[in-house]
């Protein structure tokens, strides 16, 4: 059911949302020098690594860390990056990752390739069995603002309560969150 939920409901929207991903196509390539979309490796199910697209918020030399980790964020981001990902517009193209099978709507965020921490804590509660989302119940509950440990709790409540109508909850609480602008990163 999950499964079928998300190929209909990402293919849906990406016909729904085909004129608003060419608009900020065309504006991350007229406001800073690079490709348009990022490709990041992310971790997946079961440890395997995936690439993940994104419309590129940052400036092509930009580290490839997480952001809390980095000083001054901001000042890596592009004209319009600040405001692709406080509306998270960025995350448009991970419609083609949930139609392709490597993410699902919701699930833990996929980790950073070399976010070692975070995966080996995944790993040792299990978290790392799930397929990973776009938005999950870490990410509903706090996002960046949870401490890595507080993160893998709530993605092992996720695993542990899955359901259909959990998944709705979330993508409720996502849709909210981005309206409202609570706990979005600049």
């Amino acid at each position: 059911m999950k499964r079928f939920f998300d190929i209909v409901v990402a293919s849906i929207l990406f016909i729904l949302l085909i004129l608003p991903m060419l608009l900020i196509a065309i504006s991350v390539r007229l406001t800073s020098k690079g490709p348009i979309i990022y490709w990041s490796d992310r971790v997946g199910q079961l440890n395997i690594i995936f690439k993940m697209p994104k419309f590129r918020t940052m400036y092509v030399d930009s580290p490839t860390i997480a952001t809390h980790l980095v000083v001054n964020p901001n000042s890596l981001l592009t004209p319009i990056g600040s405001l692709l990902r406080r509306l998270s517009l960025d995350e448009f193209p991970q419609l083609y990752s949930i139609i392709k099978g490597d993410m699902s709507f919701v699930g833990p965020r996929p980790a950073l390739f070399n976010q070692y921490d975070l995966m080996a804590l995944r790993g040792e509660k299990g978290v790392d069995k799930l397929l990973p989302g776009v938005t999950g119940w870490a990410q509903v509950n706090g996002r960046d603002k949870l401490s890595i440990s507080e993160k893998v709790d709530l993605d092992l409540q996720y695993l542990n309560h899955q359901s259909f109508w959990f998944d709705l909850k979330i993508l409720w609480k996502t849709l909210l969150k981005v309206m409202f602008q609570d706990n979005i990163s600049h």
